[in-house]
């Protein structure tokens, strides 16, 4: 029996006795654990990326390069651990596989201590090789991304810490708000992410992005156990065929370096009844039926317009002042002392 049918049949034998798991509750239990080595479907050497890396010059065989990437021959450096950087690689084949399940390999690392940023973005969009704000990508995509958020720019209530994991599916039409660490459009809602702190490890950190019957898994390797553990899991997510792969960096004032180790695709064999609106499937519109609840986006305070010259004279008169009204208020005490002693006199 071949791994689609066997899942169709524990959700049914799930159903039958009762048990609410959904499919990807059922496909969690099914990988948690299990080894990173341990791969599924069909290999897909035109959307994977492996070392050493032995492309004429700056060039990686079906992978186009943007931005400063470094290609060396065991692995390619998206950023450099240098302030206002940005690069991506984007596969040149679009994936027409309905059903899939990527493994990522990678190292983020740098010397700034507890301080880092921004993290990188895995794709699968309809435009690649566009540059933008999104961790060094374009904003109002239509696709999937993984988000590996590495700097909280969160100002207000926030209940998970940084590495951050996240995805987000889109149609075109929403704005990721950076500001916000993309909560507004997180999918599953705002809490659907784990945090992972992959930075400055010895080893190599995975991830694992499984696509099987509109269900959107991803699993991690964080630690070096060579076993994925799960990271969130989305039912109802609809992607189309035709997009392309693609991973981006970005750093700012604060600065890693992004380091991409291998890409393995492996196409999914999953039995589906086709709806139909998604008989053509390049033509489905990406969506999630379970999303962050959207709402509005609230501005930071404004930085005060006296600037850093302005800011410290202010502070100086605000000292000059306390130091006075309390020499003031010292003066006045002695000489009220001294007056009610002379009364005694």
């Amino acid at each position: 029996m071949d791994r689609s049918l066997l899942l169709i049949a524990c959700v049914l034998i799930a159903s039958s006795i009762g048990v609410p798991d959904s499919a990807a509750d059922i496909l969690s239990n099914s990988l948690n654990g299990k080894s990173i080595h341990e791969f599924r479907g069909f290999y897909k050497r035109e959307h994977s990326l492996i070392k050493p890396y032995q492309g004429a010059g700056m060039e990686i065989p079906n992978w186009d390069l943007n931005g400063g990437v470094m290609v060396t021959p065991h692995y390619v450096r998206l950023t450099p651990d240098e302030q206002s950087r940005q690069g991506a690689i984007w596969n040149r084949q679009p994936v027409h596989s309905r059903d899939w399940e990527l493994s990522v390999s990678f190292k983020v690392s740098g010397a700034t201590g507890d301080l880092f940023g921004d993290g990188f973005a895995i794709w699968y969009a309809q435009e690649p090789m566009q540059t933008g704000p999104v961790f060094g990508s374009k904003d109002y995509f239509r696709g999937l991304a993984v988000f590996l958020d590495t700097y909280s720019n969160h100002n207000g209530p926030h209940k998970h810490g940084h590495p951050y994991v996240s995805a987000m599916v889109a149609d075109g039409s929403q704005h990721y708000d950076h500001d916000r660490d993309g909560t507004h459009t997180q999918l599953g809602g705002e809490n659907t992410g784990c945090e992972a702190k992959f930075r400055n490890k010895d080893h190599d950190t995975n991830i694992l992005i499984r696509y099987v019957g509109d269900t959107l898994s991803l699993f991690i390797d964080v630690e070096g156990k060579m076993e994925w553990k799960e990271c969130m899991k989305v039912d109802n997510v609809h992607l189309p065929t035709g997009y392309y792969l693609g991973m981006s960096a970005t750093t700012g004032e604060l600065s890693d370096a992004h380091d991409i180790i291998s890409v393995k695709m492996f196409e999914q064999e999953f039995s589906r009844v086709e709806r139909l609106d998604e008989i053509n499937s390049d033509r489905i519109v990406p969506h999630a039926e379970f999303q962050a609840t959207p709402r509005d986006h609230s501005d930071d305070p404004k930085p005060s317009k006296l600037g850093f010259v302005g800011t410290v004279i202010l502070v100086l008169i605000g000292v000059v002042v306390v130091v006075g009204v309390l020499g003031y208020g010292v003066l006045y005490f002695k000489n009220k002392n001294e007056r009610q002693r002379k009364r005694f006199y």
